[in-house]
């Protein structure tokens, strides 16, 4: 089924309302035209004999036609307010109308000689405005022949009348041929404003896009070397203490190995075997400190997906908030081998791992589980918890980088687990559910 282009219809719509716009604009234009004319009208009617005391004048029929154009013009000034053109489906009709209005005008005034012959240019110049240049010729014609009726009705005619009806008819031929040269040029120019203001806008919006795009990357490269700088300083710090705290360690179990080698009683005995215990485990926990710290290996290798989570899952062991709770592995057997970066695999595990002890309390049970997706393309790690969820408005921003939900977050765990699932380890990671039951996390990985 073809797909409708959105862009395309928002361009189409756009365009649309650009052309009611400029329409609506025309009949202000016009209205304002038309009560210019009325408003002429008047005065010459009620108070221009002294200026043309011609006895043909009937002011009491001028004034009724007169009203009757302003009654229309306040009727075309609602249908504006209104954001309509009135008798926008009528328009030859329009024309019509105002070349028997004006051809009235004419004949109870002074007939081919009234100075109400003028309206016609008003008329033209509104229909040009408004209207297409094939209706403006045609009220052009209509026009003609009004006036062309007027001076045959007309009772007396002497050369000077026939001369004005000729050079009027001539010039008003004229005048539609110019007006509507003119107001076609500006249309054309209106028309090619309008598209112009619609591609700056649309390229607005597209810049706006792209900045919007490169910042967020930008703050995502920031949130990465951020978080490698947190990484090789804790490296440093690691290795520092390691050392520090080793060589005491070691000079301490030479001194508990020596007592070992001399004749003692059997609580002395196991006093120094428990000392010794201990300072084994402390070394074995350096060891693994030093060992998660130390510089990632980019190597690809061929990994033991169970392996990793027993890895992850003694380092987090020494995390404060393990004490009081439960974690639980759920491995699924024959779990195949992957070929993947060990050290970055290990470190996913693990900040979801601690991100699961940070939401829940003392009593709580988190669930690690493998799985081979019925496809056999892809094995999946899931990381359970009975903590508070994430509130439902904010879980479509847990990925971003500086969003966090914890008071003294930091905002990059959980940017750095997408980071590295998707474009170190070439997975997925998913929030699958996220509710006051507790919150599950889902890493893909391919075969």
């Amino acid at each position: 089924m073809e797909q409708s282009d959105p862009i395309a219809a928002q361009s189409a719509d756009d365009l649309t309302i650009t052309g009611i716009a400029t329409e609506l604009r025309a009949e202000s234009i016009t209205l304002r035209i038309r009560w210019f004319g009325l408003c002429v009208g008047y005065i010459l009617v009620n108070f221009g004999g002294l200026l043309n005391e011609s006895a043909s004048r009937s002011p009491q029929a001028l004034n009724a036609i007169l009203t009757l154009g302003a009654v229309y013009a306040v009727i075309d000034t609602w249908w504006s307010a209104r954001g309509k053109v009135f008798l926008s489906e009528f328009r030859l009709a329009v024309s019509a109308m105002e070349a028997l209005f004006i051809g009235l005008l004419c004949f109870f005034d002074d007939g081919v000689l009234s100075p109400f012959r003028f309206y016609y240019f008003l008329s033209l110049l509104v229909c040009a405005i408004r209207h297409t240049p094939a209706l403006t010729f045609s009220t052009f014609g209509m026009h003609a022949v009004s006036y062309c009726v007027l001076g045959l009705t007309a009772t007396k005619t002497t050369q000077e009348t026939w001369v004005t009806l000729a050079l009027t008819v001539l010039f008003l031929g004229w005048a539609s041929w110019a007006i509507n040269a003119l107001t076609g040029l500006l249309k054309s120019a209106g028309e090619r404003l309008e598209t112009l203001n619609l591609e700056l806008r649309d390229n607005q919006a597209t810049l706006e896009s792209r900045i919007s795009e490169r910042t967020q990357a930008l703050q995502e490269s920031q949130a990465r070397m951020v978080q490698q700088e947190k990484q090789a300083a804790f490296g440093l710090l690691a290795a520092g203490i390691a050392h520090e705290v080793g060589n005491p360690l070691a000079s301490i179990s030479s001194i508990v190995q020596m007592l070992n080698r001399r004749s003692q009683d059997d609580y002395t005995a196991g006093r120094l075997h428990m000392v010794d215990a201990q300072l084994r485990r402390i070394q074995k926990i350096l060891r693994e400190l030093v060992g998660f710290s130390r510089p990632a290996n980019q190597d690809v290798t061929s990994v033991d997906v169970h392996a990793v989570i027993s890895d992850a899952l003694n380092i987090a062991k020494y995390y404060k908030r393990w004490k009081g709770k439960k974690v639980v592995t759920q491995f699924s057997p024959g779990m195949p081998i992957l070929r993947t970066v060990y050290d970055q695999l290990v470190q996913l595990v693990l900040n979801l791992v601690l991100n699961a002890l940070d939401a829940t309390d003392e009593g709580a049970t988190i669930t690690v589980s493998t799985d081979v997706l019925a496809d056999d393309e892809e094995v999946a790690i899931t990381i359970s918890d009975q903590g508070h969820g994430i509130p439902l408005d904010v879980q479509r921003q847990v990925f971003n980088a500086y969003f966090t939900t914890k008071s003294t977050g930091t905002g990059l765990g959980l940017f750095v687990c997408r980071q590295l699932a998707e474009t170190e380890l070439g997975g997925s990671i998913d929030l699958v559910r996220s509710d006051s039951t507790g919150t599950i996390f889902r890493i893909r990985l391919p075969l």
